[in-house]
């Protein structure tokens, strides 16, 4: 059994795709990480005094929350699906933005036969032996093998690249994730049309009897409020105008009757100091959705805008995030 700790610690990878994503995600959400010297497997975050951080390899994480050793992870949601510990997780956040992939079944592509599930359970109930299959992914693949009627079967590890396995030939077919599945084409290998086990991306987990710790909670929660925040900014840009007007009345009925811009709760409007006897200027203030900034610079400049500035959004704080609220009521129960 895990001894009682005081302390806070949160989990993040400390090799693969996901390291660098990881660190980056976290800076601009501002929470920087500081690497130990001594001890690099360790470090710190200035923003959240007292957390720990540690580096370990993204399955480790899962299997650390689970059993209590760190309190958080961050990790691909297919880890943490594949580790089956939902009795003592939590996964406060599934889509973090990036890591973004899919679990697959691949088969060799000489294999013409075979292109989709159906297929491949009528193929294995024909082979002299059980299907034997490479993957890290035991539960997910068992699971889902079984609900697609592919048995017999045997799964067989590997370690590094797995895409070779079969052209090896101690393999037949193997479950891994891709992103574009250029790998697989590179190796002869093709997923099935209806293959895909899992669309998985980084992903926050917790342990549950750690959020029962105010002290562990209140992370939880400043974690989702600056996650979500600058998740919802990422879409959206600041613009700034000045306007020439009589009054700010009349730039807002301009910008009412002549422009379809509102903004998140739309603009905001402050008088421009200028020197006696000019015409008083007004400056416009919205946040508009970076797609559409184009049409939304056409527009002010259409009603007498200049002097535009755009500038990037780093947080959207809005009302209690779902998530956020979710998980108090989870730890209420």
């Amino acid at each position: 059994m895990t001894p009682t700790r005081t302390d806070i610690r949160i989990a993040i990878p400390s090799k693969g795709r996901m390291q660098g994503p990881t660190l980056e995600f976290l800076s601009h959400c501002g929470f920087d990480i500081k690497q130990s010297v001594t001890r690099s497997y360790v470090g710190s975050v200035s923003a959240l005094p007292g957390v720990t951080v540690l580096f370990q390899r993204p399955r480790d994480i899962a299997v650390s929350v689970a059993n209590g050793g760190v309190d958080f992870g961050i990790t691909g949601y297919d880890v943490i699906a594949d580790t089956d510990t939902g009795a003592q997780t939590h996964v406060l956040h599934d889509a973090l933005g990036f890591g973004r992939c899919k679990v697959v079944v691949a088969v060799p592509e000489r294999w013409a036969d075979v292109q989709s599930m159906a297929d491949l359970a009528a193929r294995t109930r024909q082979l002299p032996a059980p299907l034997r299959v490479v993957t890290k992914y035991h539960k997910l693949t068992a699971d889902f093998l079984c609900r697609h009627a592919v048995t017999p079967f045997v799964l067989i590890d590997a370690e590094g690249s797995l895409e070779v396995v079969p052209e090896i030939g101690y393999a037949d077919i193997i479950v891994d994730i891709t992103e574009t599945g250029s790998t697989l084409q590179q190796n002869r290998l093709r997923a099935l049309s209806d293959g895909v086990m899992l669309h998985t991306e980084a992903s926050l987990v917790a342990n549950r009897q750690s959020l029962k710790r105010p002290e562990v909670m209140q992370i939880a929660v400043t974690l989702l409020e600056y996650f979500e925040a600058h998740l919802r900014a990422q879409g959206y840009v600041m613009v700034f105008a000045n306007m020439r007007g009589d009054s700010a009345e009349a730039v807002a009925h301009a910008m009412r009757t002549q422009t379809t811009l509102g903004g998140l709760q739309g603009p905001t409007l402050s008088p421009v100091y200028v020197s006696h006897g000019q015409l008083p200027w007004f400056a416009v203030n919205l946040i508009v959705r970076r797609s559409e900034l184009t049409d939304a610079i056409q527009q002010l400049r259409g009603i007498g805008g200049s002097g535009v500035v755009v500038t990037p959004v780093t947080y959207i704080f809005e009302e209690q995030p779902d998530r956020v609220r979710a998980l108090k009521e989870l730890v209420s129960q």
